[in-house]
């Protein structure tokens, strides 16, 4: 259907198309997926799943997934901020430069900024700064601030001001209302109240006012049940109602022609259900993050090819076809690095008919 062509060009996109994309999302009911990634692995299997069935990629990082892309011990030798900021800012500037030979549209961004690492971020919008003086363009599409375990007064006023600096360079801002449960990149919220996984909708609305008087550049990550990682059939209740009666609260108190105006980032998404999936995007999720997943699948094509030929892999020397034969084509980590890619790829495959964003550009 081709449905952003005309307006989205191959590369990085910008705050202001990523929301004009948001705005053809919400009316063709479909919702991109987020890849967290780590490595370069990570990011070529998402730009060839991209490619090869036309989407929108959106690759993330997070504070600690920044660190292990420029080697995990680099933390003891620097401060942890500084190696998060190093390996993000070399990770975007890495896929600035590959996405443009993979010729599709992607949208970069950061993941799961807490209050603890807003230095990492305050560095990263000097950087971006910098990047759009050189370039006319920022350095990444989007950043998230998670201040989920605060006041909402807190939250938002620590947002406001970050939207401000964001607004001003093309940046998009995304909030967390509630927190995601489970246990994700350090973050660990397993034992976290039950209460506090349903947004309420009068935050949603307090947040969309305050928000959307400084710019309207900005999505909102409200917790309906979500839990990061994959978890048992019945022992995570979604109520993705809240988004609807969030989004009809909002449209009400403004009175708003557009009954779908906000944009919702569904966090947790792996192991969730078709229908789940489909009432979200439904009720104006456009944006659904995937890690879990997406580490089984590259595992799992991994795991999957050492079944296949674990006689070739226990020695350099010896397998079934003699004593001396040489095993090194089959421990190449090209070889066995190659199956987890195609396991991503395969995995993606599917997410993307799911979400419905196949064949966007």
């Amino acid at each position: 259907m081709s449905l952003c062509l005309d307006f989205i060009c191959p590369g990085v996109v910008s705050g202001k198309d990523l929301h004009k994309i948001f705005f053809v999302a919400k009316k063709n009911k479909f919702a991109l997926a987020a890849i967290n990634c780590i490595d370069t692995n990570s990011i070529n299997s998402v730009l060839e799943a991209a490619k090869k069935y036309r989407t929108i990629a959106i690759i993330q990082f997070s504070f600690t997934g920044s660190i292990f892309f420029v080697g995990k011990k680099l933390s003891f030798y620097k401060d942890k901020i500084d190696a998060a900021v190093y390996g993000s800012i070399l990770a975007a500037k890495y896929v600035h430069e590959v996405s443009r030979y993979y010729n599709i549209p992607v949208i970069l961004h950061t993941d799961h900024c807490t209050k603890e690492y807003l230095p990492w971020l305050n560095i990263l919008l000097k950087e971006n700064k910098n990047y759009y003086n050189l370039y006319g363009k920022t350095l990444f599409t989007s950043h998230m601030i998670d201040l989920s375990n605060y006041s909402i007064d807190e939250n938002i006023n620590i947002c406001s001001y970050y939207l401000k600096k964001m607004s001003s360079m093309d940046i998009n801002l995304e909030i967390e209302l509630g927190c995601t449960g489970g246990e994700e990149d350090g973050l660990d919220n397993s034992n976290i109240s039950h209460e506090k996984l349903y947004t309420n909708p009068e935050d949603v609305l307090y947040a969309y006012d305050k928000l959307i008087k400084i710019s309207k550049y900005f999505t909102i990550a409200a917790s309906f049940g979500n839990t990061h990682g994959v978890y048992k059939s019945g022992n995570v209740k979604l109520s993705p109602n809240i988004l609807y009666d969030s989004q009809k609260l909002v449209s009400y108190s403004n009175n708003l022609l557009n009954k779908n105006p906000l944009n919702f980032v569904f966090h947790g998404g792996s192991g969730t259900s078709d229908e789940m999936i489909s009432e979200s995007i439904k009720y104006g999720v456009v944006k659904i993050n995937l890690d879990t997943d997406i580490q089984w699948s590259f595992w799992n094509g991994i795991l999957q090819y050492y079944f296949l030929n674990k006689k070739y892999l226990v020695s350099q020397l010896g397998n079934p076809l003699g004593e001396d034969k040489p095993n090194k084509k089959f421990y190449d980590p090209r070889i066995w690095l190659r199956y987890g890619q195609k396991s991503i790829i395969n995995y993606l495959k599917n997410i993307f008919y799911l979400f419905k964003c196949n064949n966007l550009v």
